[in-house]
């Protein structure tokens, strides 16, 4: 199997452009079952890096505050744990969605814990931050890191972890008007 980098590099078109969208790829639930992102084929996609012991861990009430706003036009927010910024999302998968019911009532889908750079990232992440790197290191800063995915299965925007949730709102509605 290629390096995934390389696989990404061997998709790219004659301007040097990925041809390869998010619906390309999949990962493991919360629960332990494979979600094909083919599934939010047509949706318009907020992933973000959280944690539960994190400064930023109360964004988890914004975010779920779009899902519920938005989802039913066509919206999903997709949560991917990570635990490699200060050990702040230390818990098994089990605690970590019992850590989201209780304290956030969160029902968009969280996946199973990632690691974002490096050694090991998950292949969302590496897609992610090859469609938008970020200031001054394309890699993931901190926690709540998110990007703006449209219905094309192409990132559109990477906001840091102290923009919160609704300050994307403008940009989420402009997403979900176009079809």
């Amino acid at each position: 199997m290629l390096p995934y980098r390389l696989f990404l590099s061997n998709l790219r078109n004659r301007r040097g452009k990925s041809t390869m969208t998010i619906y390309d790829l999949s990962a493991m639930l919360n629960d332990g079952n494979k979600k094909d992102f083919t599934d939010y084929r047509g949706r318009v996609l907020l992933i973000v890096n959280v944690a539960s012991q994190c400064g930023f861990t109360p964004q988890y009430k914004g975010l779920q505050e779009l899902y519920s706003e938005f989802h039913e036009r066509g919206f999903e927010v997709l949560g991917f744990p990570c635990d490699q910024f200060g050990h702040q999302e230390p818990g098994s998968d089990a605690e970590i969605k019992r850590f989201c019911d209780l304290n956030y009532s969160v029902s968009f889908p969280i996946f199973s814990k990632v690691r974002v750079n490096g050694s090991g990232e998950d292949p969302i992440y590496t897609f992610l931050k090859d469609q938008k790197g970020g200031f001054l290191t394309d890699g993931i800063k901190w926690n709540f890191t998110k990007f703006l995915v449209d219905r094309r299965g192409e990132v559109v925007r990477r906001y840091g972890s102290s923009t919160a949730p609704g300050e994307i709102r403008g940009d989420i509605e402009r997403e979900l008007a176009k079809r």
